[in-house]
């Protein structure tokens, strides 16, 4: 806490601690215990042993308390004390006199004590110092969230230096980077051949990739300030302070430039203007204007590089995109596998690995994985070592954590029916004897029936290689594993489960691709009639279709054909290979799970062999 904010407070305590004694002692004592015809009656009765006339009141002490009131001290209001005194005068002398009453005491009116005095004056003084503070603004600065309203809440500085050396499989975009870092770095050597460093740089890519991670590497290449913020910390309940944050985070940078400025998830602020439903000019619009005006207005921001990044660009304000503002997009997607490797052996830093683990062979089996996912898988065989008192991470922890990461952990203490068990395997043999017989099919792994995560059971099969560019055939054939569960239940059992409802949707997603958005469909030809994007219905409630209704009919037609389609044929297969699909069932009824080795030697007709420990990595091994 810093020292004016603790000074602050402080004088806020003395102040109203003040004003409580002031309070109590003018107003804390305001009833009386006597009416002054019964003071004048306990003075006759020679109860009073002590008295004090002070200003407009007398206080009383008497001798017997027990034997009047119970009271040894009691007060009294006098309309007029003078009166009193002449009133009294003869008894009391002769009281006193007598030794009835001890001593009593005139304060002479208009007399102040010095507590009186300096009371007010203590408190006169601590509220002016207090408006004296808010005058000078220092108590803005000492924790007054209403005047940090409009401050942008910036962090500056990152925690840990981050380099290019820390960033794996993102070689072109660390290329273009270096760019900027350059520039930072020597930004005569681009003045003098007349060259100007991009406004902004936007990383664009799918969550968990690394946009993060490469703005921070930036920073630490150049040695620069590095301010970062979330395109949320703009918009506020209040209207202006989102605009107002955006001015305070361009002047902060420009204070410590050379500086570097990141809006993480800037889609949060910068969506395009007039795409709410009803119109108007609301908050967010005011402060992406604002946004605008100081990347590329009439302000100069020399030395100052705006990084952002999104996973959403199709929402985004077309001029927040245009050259000036953002001038490049840098696209930051998966890794292939090169990249992987690079990534796995940057997250394995601080972690001792076991002589069989081989990381190009976990590259390799981990089609799809981003760098985040890659770090979560090594930290997930970190804790399962851990958890086993194990000082290094095996195959074996990298496999249990891919399968925790792909399907969640097994579930073996759920208690299930012979029922439900057979309706599992019968529905995953399907799956497994169709994708058998589909040639572009990559080869079954595992089949289990042990539940893990939401599903009841699993038909494992990794990609072999990273597929850019499937084929018409590829898709079609994957329809057609999909719905092997459902042919099998229907065919086999009699009746279908809703177990079939994630492939179903995977399925129909995928046709509905073909025909409508990759031109996959004869009847409607070479034409694409989706965008791609996801729902944005600020921009999609305000356009209309570019496809009539006769060809929404006909998109919706075509998939139906293609759906149907694919379930013949898979019939056709299961029904063509149904004892082998039985055979299956019946080994993973008796054994729960069935290995990639046993389903081939079921496949081809060979007797089943005993089971060896899978691995997600298998797939791969012939590869190296």
């Amino acid at each position: 806490m810093k020292k004016p904010r603790i000074f602050t407070v402080v004088l806020y305590i003395v102040v109203l601690a003040l004003l409580f004694t002031w309070i109590v002692s003018f107003f804390g004592n305001k009833a009386d215990d006597l009416s002054y015809s019964q003071v004048v009656e306990l003075f006759q009765n020679e109860q009073v042993k002590k008295f004090t006339v002070d200003g407009q009141k007398i206080y009383l002490e008497l001798h017997k308390p027990e034997e009047t009131t119970g009271k040894k001290n009691l007060t009294c209001a006098l309309a007029n004390p003078d009166s009193f005194r002449l009133e009294m005068k003869d008894l009391l002398d002769k009281q006193h006199a007598a030794g009835v009453l001890e001593d009593y005491h005139f304060v002479p009116q208009g007399s102040w004590s010095a507590y009186e005095l300096i009371l007010p004056l203590l408190i006169v003084g601590g509220v002016l110092l207090l408006l004296w503070f808010l005058a000078m603004g220092k108590l803005s600065n000492s924790g007054n969230p209403a005047a940090n309203f409009g401050k942008a809440r910036t962090t500056l500085g990152i925690q840990e230096k981050v380099t290019f050396e820390d960033v794996a499989g993102a070689e072109e975009e660390k290329e273009e980077l270096q760019e900027i870092v350059d520039f930072l770095r020597n930004p005569a050597k681009f003045k003098e051949i007349g060259a100007k460093i991009p406004h902004g740089l936007l990383l664009v890519g799918p969550p968990g990739t690394g946009k993060t991670l490469l703005a921070r590497a930036v920073a630490g290449e150049a040695d620069v300030q590095f301010l970062s913020i979330s395109g949320s910390d703009f918009v506020e309940l209040y209207v202006g302070v989102g605009a107002s944050r955006v001015r305070d985070l361009f002047e902060q940078a420009k204070k410590v430039a050379p500086a570097i400025v990141f809006i993480d998830e800037i889609d949060a602020v910068g969506r395009k203007r007039g795409s709410g439903l009803g119109g108007g000019h609301d908050e967010k619009e005011q402060t992406l204007n604002q946004l605008l005006v100081e990347m590329d207005g009439f302000t100069k921001n020399e030395g100052v590089i705006v990084l952002a990044a999104t996973n959403r660009p199709d929402i985004l304000d077309p001029a927040l995109l245009r050259p000036g503002r953002f001038d490049r997009q840098i696209h930051v997607g998966a890794p292939d596998v090169k990249g992987r490797e690079d990534i796995l052996k940057v997250h394995s830093r601080g972690k001792r690995l076991d002589e069989n683990v081989d990381l190009k062979l976990v590259a390799r089996s981990t089609v799809g994985f981003t760098g985040a996912d890659l770090s979560n898988l090594m930290n997930e065989a970190a804790i399962r070592a851990a958890r086993e008192n194990r000082k290094v991470l095996t195959m074996e922890d990298l496999n249990e954590a891919m399968m925790k990461i792909m399907a969640g952990p097994e579930k073996r203490s759920r208690v299930r029916q012979r029922k439900d068990l057979k309706e599992t395997a019968i529905h995953e043999a399907g799956h497994a004897v169709a994708m058998y017989h589909l040639p572009t099919q990559d080869p079954v792994l595992q089949i289990t029936i042990v539940p893990r995560g939401q599903s009841l059971g699993a038909t494992w099969h990794i990609p072999r290689d990273d597929g850019f560019n499937p084929t018409r055939n590829q898709m079609y054939e994957e329809i057609v594993g999909l719905l092997g569960g459902r042919v099998a239940e229907a065919l086999f059992l009699g009746d279908i489960s809703v177990g079939a409802s994630n492939d179903i949707d995977r399925a129909t997603k995928l046709a509905r691709d073909m025909v409508a958005r990759f031109g996959m469909c004869e009847e409607l030809g070479t034409v694409s009639y989706l965008d791609g994007g996801e729902v944005f219905i600020g921009r999609d409630y305000q356009t209309t279709k570019s496809y009539s209704e006769k060809v929404a009919g006909t998109i919706d037609d075509q998939v139906k054909l293609l759906i149907d389609k694919a379930y013949a044929q898979c019939a056709e297969i299961l029904k063509a290979n149904e004892d082998k699909v039985m055979a299956v069932v019946d080994h993973l009824l008796a054994n729960e799970s069935m290995t990639g080795a046993q389903f081939a030697d079921c496949m081809e007709g060979r007797e089943i062999g005993e089971a060896t420990k899978v691995s997600l990595f298998d797939a791969h091994k012939d590869d190296m």
